[in-house]
């Protein structure tokens, strides 16, 4: 399976907002429930309550990062928190899926408070094995998380794999009882 363009991430920002330009090269398949995530697909809160399967391509000895983002906290007219962080899983080996990784930052389901935020789901190919001595508190915080910071920090380079829906505040009467 070929890796997907990058074109709906510019046309969107999250090329400029969260990553610099890069080419995929490594396929990423993000599905809540049977809802496959599509670039700008919409998934309600109530969907994505519990964590996505994520599945990559990629040989078992290759390792890879996942970190998803939301750019648009906490509303997208002022993004005063970008990036909150919902997720970030390492040590993932290639050919599985993120159930084999690690969680350094437990999933936070998405839940916009004010109009139509980007959820971004970047996969990062690791040089090294990402040993546990991250330090949370001081390096991973949810608000004004960093991806580019991040990457930088543990080494990771530009991403492998991006992908991103949107998701906006569900009126109460209409939530999927979970």
């Amino acid at each position: 399976m070929a890796a997907t363009s990058i074109d709906p991430l510019i046309m969107c920002r999250i090329i400029g907002d969260v990553v610099d330009l890069f080419v995929p090269t490594t396929a990423m398949n993000v599905y809540y429930a049977t809802k496959h995530v599509t670039n700008g697909c919409s998934i309600k809160p109530s969907m994505a309550f519990n964590p996505p399967t994520v599945t990559i391509s990629g040989l078992p000895d290759e390792l890879y990062t996942l970190v998803m983002t939301d750019p648009d906290a906490p509303s997208p007219s002022e993004p005063s928190m970008r990036e909150w962080v919902h997720w970030i899983v390492a040590n993932i080996p290639g050919g599985t899926n993120s159930g084999q990784g690690k969680e350094i930052v437990s999933y936070m389901a998405p839940c916009p408070a004010v109009g139509i935020h980007r959820y971004i789901l970047i996969l990062f190919r690791q040089s090294i094995y990402v040993d546990q001595t991250i330090e949370k508190p001081n390096i991973i915080t949810r608000a004004n998380f960093n991806t580019r910071d991040f990457a930088h920090h543990l080494s990771l380079g530009v991403p492998v794999a991006a992908v991103y829906f949107n998701a906006r505040k569900e009126p109460i009467n209409r939530r999927k009882n979970v």
